[in-house]
């Protein structure tokens, strides 16, 4: 698993294989989540929108948002609004403010209760309104900013009056006339320049003339994060830890799962491997204490991390690999041939494998009235954590039998180190494997491959007659 990429499929092993811890932890944020609700104060938002009539940049959008939520604009909102123990600075975190499409800033606030949330948006927008008109306005006469049309209209009657005037005069008869009306006509020029020059200010002044579209919404639910979000989201996360810490524990595992890996760690050969027909144990190592019922209901008693087990043979095929383990020691073993079958503690999958030799040992013919016969074998359990074997008798050496992905090089080599101490060479290895078992054929229908044999043997019989 170490050097395996994280797929999709092994997530989902994940959750098939330990589903009920994965509930559990679920409740357990959902929980949590909760109780972090009832610590945080449930707070409103209300928001309001002011429309800025005329031609507005970007940047000058954004000028005006920094504008709204401003020192200087809270500091007033605060002291209208007169909240015990809230001042702009504590305002400065309950207030916000984007600008949108069509020139409009939508200015958001927040409060413990949802009429405090509205009262806090409109005063920030009265305040952003009042203060934004100023600085257009350039502090000035705030009055004649107001009226630019009144000055306009002012501009066009004299203009009128200069023209009258100028027709009035006498048409060039004297000097003096003369100089009066070109006196004029500068003027006049002078004044309609003045009108162009007010048209091209009208925008600018414009946009002191702020709209505010109506009055804030009072909030009817909470603003996020809610209780129901932060239960969801310790749900969420606790499950997403647990599925992490999963991930992140095999990858950091030291469980050896190669069989040269195993073979050298325990220094010895290897001498095949044998199937296990998967299915649930009967027989729980961990006891029956509260811990092990606590594990057996969590279902974190059995590895997540073993891949799925793949189809085997039939129960022949099965029978000829342990065989061929049987004769391997016998071929090595010199007379008499007595084993210990020592399995690690907790290796459900050996412990059965290594039940399965010593039947195999057993049921052969010549091994209880000839030399030739095959090793018999007597299984022994050593705990991992603080491996015993018992000392030699009259047994010609161990043989380890364990799973592959159970345990570490330490743990394989502290083992070893065990039968060194009590007289007992490991003379080979033993892998286990999960198989899955085909379904039995029914008794009335012959296997696959007797069609065939029949038809060898009629072929083979109608040749010699």
């Amino acid at each position: 698993m170490s050097d395996d990429t994280i797929r999709l499929a092994t997530i989902g092993r994940i959750i098939r294989r330990r589903w009920r811890l994965l509930a559990v932890l679920a409740v357990v944020g959902a929980l949590f989540g909760y109780g972090t609700s009832a610590l945080i104060p449930p707070s409103y938002t209300a928001s309001a929108s002011v429309l800025l009539p005329g031609q507005w940049e970007e940047r000058e959008l954004l000028t005006q948002v920094d504008i709204s939520t401003s020192s200087t604009v809270l500091d007033r909102a605060a002291a209208t609004l007169g909240w015990t123990g809230v001042g702009g600075s504590e305002l400065r975190d309950r207030v916000s403010a984007k600008a949108a499409d069509g020139n409009i800033i939508t200015i958001s606030g927040t409060a413990d209760t949802p009429e405090r949330a509205q009262q806090l948006s409109d005063q920030v927008v009265r305040q952003f309104v009042t203060f934004a008109a100023r600085i257009v306005g350039d502090n000035g006469d705030p009055e004649a900013a107001a009226r630019p049309e009144a000055l306009r209209q002012m501009v066009v009657q004299t203009s009128r009056r200069i023209t009258e005037l100028a027709d009035a005069a006498d048409p060039g008869r004297t000097v003096e006339s003369v100089q009066t009306r070109t006196e004029l006509a500068k003027l006049r020029t002078a004044l309609q320049e003045a009108v162009n020059k007010l048209d091209q200010a009208a925008p600018t002044a414009n946009k002191a003339n702020m709209v505010v579209m109506g009055p804030a919404t009072r909030p009817t639910g909470e603003a996020p994060p809610t209780r129901v979000q932060l239960t969801l989201a310790g749900a969420l996360v606790f499950f997403l830890l647990a599925v992490i810490g999963h991930l992140a524990a095999a990858r950091m595992s030291r469980r050896l799962r190669a069989e040269p890996e195993i073979a050298a760690a325990l220094g010895s050969v290897l001498l095949g491997t044998v199937d296990v027909p998967d299915e649930r144990p009967a027989h729980r190592p961990e006891g029956h204490g509260p811990r092990a019922r606590i594990r057996r209901l969590l279902g974190v008693d059995t590895r997540w991390d073993t891949p799925a087990p793949q189809t085997s043979g039939d129960e022949a095929d099965r029978q000829i690999r342990y065989r061929r383990v049987c004769a391997r020691l016998q071929e090595q073993l010199p007379p008499p041939r007595r084993l210990l079958a020592v399995v690690p503690d907790g290796d459900e999958i050996a412990r059965r494998a290594a039940g399965r030799l010593v039947d195999e040992a057993e049921s052969d013919p010549s091994s209880s009235s000839s030399s030739r016969g095959y090793p018999l074998l007597r299984v022994v359990g050593v705990s991992v954590d603080r491996p015993m074997v018992p000392d030699r008798g009259n047994e010609s050496g161990a043989l380890v039998v364990l799973s592959a992905g159970s345990w570490t090089a330490g743990e394989l080599a502290g083992i070893a180190e065990a039968c060194a101490d009590a007289g007992h060479e490991v003379v080979g290895i033993v892998v286990a494997g999960t198989v899955r078992a085909r379904p039995a054929q029914s008794p009335g229908r012959p296997p696959d491959d007797a069609t065939l044999v029949l038809a060898v043997r009629g072929h083979a019989a109608g040749g010699s007659a």
